[in-house]
């Protein structure tokens, strides 16, 4: 493992703001189900010398990183290896109270997208992993481009990348992969879509970080464990508990919105249905009306924060 240190390479986007939401100064038990490189849950710690946090990181090497950082403060921090869709199991077993509030950061960590070999990045030549778990047994990007049909291919990636030529690129892909010579590298695969998608003159991102995007959501399910992760959370809250959640992309802003919408008790049945169906119950306020964005000095200070969005509730 590299020997990097966590507080220097790691800028917790909209720290303050989420401290604020949590109430994290008045202390009590804090889940971070996202751990990274430990920055949120070091300031959870700060904030109040009776708080408690448990961190959770499927991803061993961050843990480890994490661990040095946040080895202070003892037994104030407890961190687990698991994926955030296990919280309740995780709680259950590592908590004795409900926590008083519960935060994730969706974001690809500072670790995994300056990887060298982990696949996350175009910057570098790599294999196409994107396992946010590299230990685990699951499918890489290198095996989806292997084994999906070109429909299929086509659908991740115009779903989970909001990219237009996507079935240009998957035909791209397929034809590549029938001739002999299957997409396995990061730079294989940017070189493939740059050469597929004409880049126009007002494009300020590469060609191919839609796809990557995808990519990364299809092999962590991000999107198919998220709904669950808040129904879970609500649910594990104490009364008064606040679930923030930070999002970098507006397919997952749009799933925090509308479950917090859900919970809070609005009803998304048809108008014509005669009676509601879709089980909206009220459960939480929600805090945020708009999502909270970074500060100006934030986004100059920190270029991966200009897409976050932030978004809470409070359990009632």
């Amino acid at each position: 493992m590299p020997d990097i240190d966590a507080s220097k390479t790691h800028l917790p986007v909209l720290l303050d703001e989420t401290l604020e939401l949590l109430q994290a100064a008045k202390g009590g038990l804090f889940i971070d189900a996202t751990l990274g490189l430990g920055g949120h849950t070091e300031a959870i710690l700060d904030a109040s010398p009776s708080g408690s946090v448990i961190a959770i990181d499927q991803d061993n090497e961050a843990l480890e990183l994490a661990a040095k950082r946040l080895a202070r403060f003892g037994t104030r921090v407890k961190l687990v290896q698991g994926n955030f869709s296990e919280i309740a199991s995780i709680v259950a077993s590592a908590a004795t109270e409900k926590p008083s509030g519960i935060m994730a950061d969706l974001g690809v960590s500072s670790l995994q997208l300056d990887s060298e070999t982990r696949g996350f990045s175009f910057r570098f030549d790599a294999p196409l992993d994107m396992r946010m778990d590299p230990d685990s047994r699951g499918e890489t990007a290198a095996d989806m481009l292997a084994t999906l049909g070109q429909d299929e291919l086509a659908n991740i990636i115009y779903q989970y990348g909001e990219e237009r030529q996507s079935r240009r690129i998957a035909k791209w892909i397929i034809e590549k992969r029938d001739a002999g010579t299957p997409i396995e590298t990061t730079i294989e695969l940017a070189e493939l879509v740059r050469r597929a998608v004409p880049r126009s003159p007002k494009d300020k991102i590469h060609p191919a970080t839609r796809t990557f995007q995808a990519l990364r959501i299809a092999v962590n399910r991000e999107l198919e464990i998220l709904e669950k992760f808040i129904s879970d959370s609500i649910d594990l809250l104490s009364p008064d508990g606040v679930l923030a959640i930070i999002t970098f992309h507006s397919l997952e802003d749009r799933i925090v919105k509308h479950a917090y919408q859900h919970h809070a008790g609005k009803c998304s049945c048809p108008p014509r249905i005669p009676q509601c169906v879709c089980g909206a119950v009220k459960k939480v306020e929600v805090l945020t009306r708009k999502p909270v964005l970074p500060a100006g000095n934030e986004r100059d200070e920190n270029p991966r924060s200009r897409s976050a969005k932030l978004r809470a509730c409070r359990k009632l």
